[in-house]
């Protein structure tokens, strides 16, 4: 009964209960790719405070994400805590909540928390997914721009294999077990690669009662090729590598609609499913608080070549949310994590020049590369220099992907789990974990 009445009583105010200090405090919304970048290389600044905000507690490496949905990763794995990165940084304060406003009159920023104040405002708050304004795909896909919508995505595949085993209906089997990808960009390919190995080497020994011929695996794309940005050979390989495995490729086609049970294309076909994983596009997040004018295409935030906002002095904005364009990328740099590494690494190094009024230096993208993984011993790589596929450029891909992981542990967790499936084709994490709340009475 206490608690009840406990319960009912209005919530106290709360506090981000950051210490003030002589030293000019620097806030980071985000600890994406850009925003861990900054706040490790501004962790041990004599001229800084630095107070990291997300509502995450732990860094997620998205490139990984489409592992964790068909179980060849746990969360963990490709999770990196916050706090664990900053341990030895008096001066750097990392709060989880969500931010809700900002205003830059005042320079403060409201969070669930309450009211930040800054004196520098970094924004690396990525972009989400984009479903273009179709409701019935947004209420019924899966997207992946998350470890727990990752996780969800495990959950509902393994799901609705176990009720597919005790179902009576071929129909209603197909449905469960058939899954479209929506979307021919890297996380389309990979998914869809990646399923159509297990429906070869780990899902028929798992479910040995289940007809897998009822089982398809489709990719569709918009456009006239899969992996659009990057080169013709990598274009074709992952195409003809796809195939090889099953998947059927439909190319220069939309989703029109979703409506649980069928996806509906725009060529009039109509696909049994009852998965649709969503993969097509993504849209940049925002805060209120700013000049809207400032917005770009996908609401990308327009910056100088320093990141700085337009019409802000300081407040900055990186990676896939900044929108900004050099000669060689009139339409902005490609939303992907070396852009917001790297404008990281210039901004971290720009702030004290700004404190002592010296001279900025612009940023230059530096294109290192692209790369996808389509299955087994079969991946594409784009380098400045050379470009590759097949077997070669898989290790290339796991070698890179494996060195940009956070934390020494999860390297080592995720090799040790790429040498056993390798070894063994079995992923062996395929566990249905679902979220239990306690009850509360009323």
């Amino acid at each position: 009964m206490l608690y009840r009445k406990l319960s009912a009583l209005p919530l106290m105010p709360m506090t981000p209960n950051i210490p003030e200090t002589t030293k000019k405090r620097v806030v980071i919304i985000g600890a994406g790719f850009g925003g861990l970048k900054i706040a490790r290389d501004l962790a041990d600044s004599e001229d800084f405070q630095i107070v990291l905000i997300d509502k995450n507690n732990y860094h997620q490496f998205q490139p990984l994400f489409y592992q964790v949905a068909t179980a060849g990763l746990e969360p963990s794995a490709i999770s990196f805590p916050l706090r664990l990165a900053f341990h030895h940084y008096k001066d750097v304060h990392v709060r989880i909540t969500e931010v809700t406003e900002l205003r830059t009159d005042s320079q403060e920023i409201i969070t669930q928390l309450g009211a930040i104040r800054y004196d520098y405002l970094i924004l690396a708050i990525g972009a989400d997914t984009n479903f273009f304004g179709q409701k019935n795909i947004q209420e019924k896909a899966l997207p992946m721009k998350s470890v727990g919508e990752a996780l969800g995505l495990r959950n509902r595949l393994l799901e609705n294999f176990e009720n597919a085993l005790v179902s009576d209906s071929d129909d209603v089997r197909q449905g469960l077990m058939t899954v479209v990808v929506v979307g021919g960009g890297p996380t389309g390919v990979e998914v869809s690669g990646t399923l159509a190995e297990m429906k070869r080497h780990v899902l028929p020994k798992d479910y040995p009662e289940l007809d897998f011929d009822l089982m398809k695996v489709y990719i569709v794309e918009s456009g006239g090729e899969l992996l659009g940005p990057m080169s013709k050979n990598a274009q074709i390989k992952s195409k003809e590598y796809l195939e090889q495995l099953g998947v059927n490729v439909y190319l220069n086609t939309r989703v029109t609609d979703f409506d649980g049970k069928y996806a509906y294309l725009n060529n009039g076909e109509k696909i049994r499913t009852n998965n649709l994983v969503w993969a097509a596009g993504i849209k940049a997040n925002f805060i209120e608080g700013l000049n809207p004018e400032i917005l770009a295409r996908g609401g990308r935030i327009k910056v100088n070549r320093y990141n700085q906002i337009e019409g802000y002095q300081n407040i900055f904005a990186i990676g896939d949310v900044a929108f900004m364009t050099e000669d060689a990328y009139p339409n902005g740099h490609p939303q992907v994590a070396q852009p917001a590494i790297q404008q990281g690494k210039l901004l971290s190094k720009n702030l004290p020049r700004l404190l002592r009024g010296n001279p900025l230096e612009e940023f230059t993208y530096k294109d290192l590369g692209s790369m996808a993984t389509v299955g087994r011993n079969l991946a594409v790589v784009d380098l400045p220099f050379w470009r590759f596929q097949g077997f070669f450029a898989w290790l290339t891909w796991m070698f890179v992907h494996l060195m940009s992981i956070v934390g020494v542990k999860n390297r080592l967790l995720i090799f040790i789990n790429w040498l056993w499936n390798y070894v063994t084709y079995d992923q062996s994490l395929r566990l249905i974990i679902k979220q239990k709340s306690p009850k509360v009475d009323d």
